[in-house]
């Protein structure tokens, strides 16, 4: 049970507070409701290029990781498809400069040219180092556009070409700013050796001033039913043939989730799973294999990637793993299998409940779902999934029309 007090401020600032006294430090965590789905399909990459303009200095302080170091300070920050999420851990004394550093910069980015040129240069450095030069690092830049024609999720946080960044103006910038970073749009949690009452003056004394902006109201599109099997076929310079295959699956809010979630579990979490033990060990036809969720607010994909062993057809491999998928749509999960899985997920939440940081990320992240108590009911929600559930679930996700898959082979 991780507990918190919340307030607003006028300027539409929520701010979520959690003491835990059992620890000399604090964690101030800002997540900005913005993510890569909230950018202009014809420029991409400006939620991620942003996480690095956050750190180029703010008007009254030109360096932000300095003033931090100097009171023991670490920071850092990750952007997905959905969130930016910004996050500093202090010696709980030090507090005040926390307040400091992130309310400035929501205050008053430095806007310069010279900030823009050199982050614009770093990001593109990155989407070639991890994108473009790296083998099988260009997967999701082909995946997305193949699971998703309607929906922003089509491309990844990198953006979809590095054009959109290498052209991105400080007029394009200073506009993404002002419309997702704002008060209306961000929750601030704060968390570790500090008092509510401290926090609430802290939050006015340095965030109340700045104005707020009415919150953006999305309106992005639905992406339709998929009706058809896709497939593709690529081929690079990698060491290995891999396969990967999508599939559609209920976003973070619904119920089904949990279930989905759980199967992922069932297929590959440790190696007692079905995909380890069955395909990797006895039958040897994979040198690695998972199955993973990409976990997102809207509807999102259940994803199985897997490298062949040499010699291994791809068509053996695919073969292979759908028969381990027709299994789960119809036999129920043994009761022993199912309480396994779920215990395993019960032992991550109680760790994640440990962690200062992980709480305060969480609360911000059950906060914009729609309330951090969520975060108190999680493990339940897992623990009352049952075995006919699964097999349901199994059987609206793993169907053919429901897939995209990659062949991506060696040259």
């Amino acid at each position: 049970m991780v507990s918190f007090e919340r307030f607003v401020l006028p300027n539409g600032l929520k701010v979520l507070v959690h003491e835990d006294p059992t620890t000399p430090m604090a964690v101030v965590n800002v997540l900005y409701d913005v993510g890569a789905r909230d950018e202009d399909p014809d420029k991409t990459g400006f939620a991620h290029l942003f996480e690095h303009l956050m750190f180029g200095g703010s008007v009254n302080i030109p360096s932000y990781d300095e003033p931090l170091q100097r009171v023991g300070g670490e920071n850092n920050a990750f952007t997905s498809n959905d969130i930016t999420n910004y996050y500093i851990t202090l010696p709980s004394v030090n507090l005040e400069t926390a307040f400091w550093l992130e309310s400035d910069r929501m205050l008053s980015l430095a806007f310069s040219e010279k900030s823009l040129e050199v982050q614009r240069s770093v990001v593109c450095e990155e989407f070639k180092q991890r994108y473009l030069n790296q083998p099988y690092g260009d997967v999701w830049l082909k995946l997305r556009p193949m699971a998703y024609k309607t929906h922003p999720y089509q491309w990844a946080t990198i953006g979809k070409v590095l054009q959109h960044i290498e052209e991105a103006t400080i007029e394009d910038v200073k506009d993404f700013f002002k419309k997702h970073y704002n008060p209306a749009n961000a929750i601030l949690v704060v968390g570790g050796s500090v008092k509510t009452e401290q926090v609430k003056l802290l939050a006015e004394k340095w965030f109340g001033s700045i104005p707020g902006y009415s919150k953006v109201k999305r309106n992005l599109p639905a992406e339709p039913q998929q009706t058809e099997e896709r497939r593709e076929t690529v081929h690079a310079n990698v060491p290995l043939n891999a396969l990967y295959t999508v599939f559609h699956m209920p976003s973070r809010n619904d119920e089904g989730y949990y279930s989905s979630d759980l199967i992922s579990d069932i297929l590959s979490r440790g190696n007692s799973s079905r995909l380890f033990r069955n395909l990797l060990k006895d039958q040897k036809l994979f040198s690695e294999i998972n199955a993973y969720l990409t976990g997102s607010l809207d509807a999102g994909l259940f994803v199985l990637e897997g490298k062949p062993l040499p010699g291994i057809s791809m068509e053996v491999a695919e073969a292979a793993i759908w028969t381990e998928l027709e299994k789960l749509k119809t036999e129920y999960v043994n009761p022993e299998e199912l309480t396994k899985v779920k215990n395993k997920i019960e032992s991550t939440m109680v760790f994640s409940e440990m962690n200062l940081l992980d709480k305060a990320m969480n609360l911000a992240f059950f906060e914009l779902l729609g309330d951090a108590n969520l975060l108190n009911t999680e493990t339940t929600n897992y623990l009352e999934v049952t075995a006919e559930q699964i097999r349901n679930q199994a059987q609206n996700i793993f169907r053919k029309e429901n897939s995209s898959t990659l062949y991506y082979l060696a040259n």
